[in-house]
């Protein structure tokens, strides 16, 4: 049985790619229990994306921090996490609606776009954290295609519009980088990022 440890983020993606590696964190959720501890994710002007995802990550594992001492729970390590997606220097968040879902897939098609996930880990009172890149090239979708997706509702909470590790796998010609950073957690950094923190997660 692993050591206890806390996920800063209700994303089912993430304590799924944990659980895949032998751990079982505890969710630390931010913004659904009090005292409230969010996390504005808006860019800054002209932020570049490694930039945003490093800041986002620290922001949230600072947060579970103060989360973690205003509720009084105990001190477990924390992981916490930040993913984008860029196309043509800009940083995608998750669609406001199928209209823009539906426009950031056709700029997706027969193109290679960025997946920059940023994790970091509360120890005490240090915060490390580390950055993934993964460059994801598409081929072509036809209109069919992307209405279609549109209809399983799988883009509206995901990151750049689409889930990797669902339906728009098929969409996915080459992939340079990590399956897990893309999906939301690379799970090569977060391991070393706990032993840099003397967590041993074997």
């Amino acid at each position: 049985m692993s050591k206890p440890l806390y996920l800063a983020s209700q994303s089912p993606r993430r304590l799924e790619l944990l659980r895949q590696i032998g751990l079982s964190p505890t969710v630390l959720p931010l913004r659904h229990a009090a005292p409230r501890a969010d996390v504005d994710e808006t860019p800054l002007p002209r932020e570049k994306p490694r930039a945003y995802v490093l800041r986002l990550a620290r922001m949230k594992a600072q947060a579970a921090g103060l989360a973690l001492a205003g509720r009084r729970l105990l001190h477990w390590p924390v992981i916490a996490a930040d993913t984008c997606v860029t196309l043509d220097g800009e940083i995608l968040g998750k669609p406001r609606d199928a209209s823009e879902a539906a426009e950031w897939l056709r700029r997706y098609a027969e193109r290679s776009h960025s997946v920059y996930t940023a994790v970091a880990v509360l120890h005490g009172a240090r915060i490390e954290v580390a950055v993934n890149r993964s460059t994801v090239r598409f081929g072509p979708l036809s209109e069919r295609e992307i209405a279609r997706y549109l209809a399983s509702g799988e883009p509206f909470d995901k990151a750049g519009g689409y889930a990797i590790q669902g339906r728009a796998a098929a969409f996915v010609a080459h992939l340079a980088g990590s399956y897990s950073g893309v999906m939301g957690l690379p799970l090569y950094e977060t391991v070393q990022l706990l032993k840099s923190a003397g967590y041993d997660p074997y």
